[in-house]
């Protein structure tokens, strides 16, 4: 069995990092000459990273990168503010790349600026958005873009058990990649069976629960719900909030999974407590298709 392997974006982009940045700013002369998102105080997120980087034509530079699970609407002002840092404390231009791994909820425009006026004074700030379900899955293999093995899954046209098979026998064939197969498989479960992704990986599903990018899935639910509930400034206004963070996150997986699930699907989960939401986080990556969901709804309710 692979065991869990806390991948973090500094990880993956030391993986290949000439073809990391060559591939972020489509500058095919950048060299990497240092990776300093440790030293960066700022960035306090494990995948915020900052790449002091160099071209003929350029000299040197700064690439930060921002991976994210999921666009989030502060992502315009956070990256003014990392921009206008590194900048300030290295003393170089910087090139900021905001890059998103999934889709967004439905109406939700994804921005490639920050913009104020304030009083007159007007600020600006540019950064390159990438999307890894607008990028195809073969420029994966051609560029040897390592760091985007784990995700060829969500990629374009990277959903199929072959695709996936050849990223599985990349990831295999060098030693330091190995421990990206659970990341892999994770992804894999979004777009394929559980059990064609069993046969795929050959290991046993559940080290899916133990990957950093579902645990971070939850977090994000838990997080939000006990927002709402600081807001509500009860302990009932807590615990609904921490119910309605963890019921959104469990919705959007199986949305993304099955496609937009059934009216009568999505009252029964609303109405489950707390517990049993719990448990459907836990079993719902056992599900190869919506009627193992509404078996398991059936047993459960």
């Amino acid at each position: 069995m692979v065991k869990k392997a806390d991948i973090g974006g500094k990880r993956l982009i030391s993986l290949a990092p000439n073809a990391w940045v060559q591939w972020v700013t489509q500058q095919p002369d950048v060299v990497v000459q240092e990776i300093l998102g440790s030293e960066f105080q700022w960035l306090s997120r494990e995948n915020d990273v900052l790449v002091k980087a160099f071209s003929t034509t350029h000299g040197e530079f700064l690439v930060l990168n921002e991976l994210q699970l999921r666009y989030d609407l502060r992502s315009p002002k956070r990256m003014r503010a990392y921009t206008a840092l590194a900048e300030e404390k290295y003393n170089l231009p910087v090139y900021p790349v905001l890059i998103n791994i999934l889709p967004p909820r439905k109406n939700t425009t994804i921005r490639d600026c920050f913009t104020s006026n304030f009083l007159g004074l007007q600020a600006r700030q540019d950064y390159h958005v990438i999307n890894l379900w607008e990028v195809e899955a073969s420029i994966v293999f051609d560029q040897s873009l390592n760091a985007l093995l784990p995700f060829v899954p969500i990629l374009k046209n990277g959903g199929e058990s072959r695709i996936v098979q050849q990223a599985l026998n990349q990831l295999r064939q060098d030693e330091q990649l190995v421990e990206l197969e659970s990341l892999l498989g994770f992804f894999a479960s979004f777009v394929l069976g559980t059990e064609v992704v069993r046969q795929i990986m050959r290991w046993d599903m559940a080290v899916l629960r133990e990957s950093p990018w579902y645990q971070e899935i939850l977090k994000e639910g838990e997080i939000k719900g006990i927002e709402a509930g600081r807001q509500e400034g009860r302990q009932e206004g807590r615990q609904e909030g921490r119910q309605e963070g963890k019921l959104s996150i469990i919705l959007k997986l199986l949305n993304y999974k099955f496609g937009e699930l059934p009216l009568d699907t999505s009252t029964q989960i609303r109405s489950l407590s707390g517990e049993t939401l719990e448990t459907l986080g836990e079993a719902l990556l056992d599900f190869s298709e919506l009627n193992d969901l509404t078996h398991w709804l059936t047993t459960h309710s």
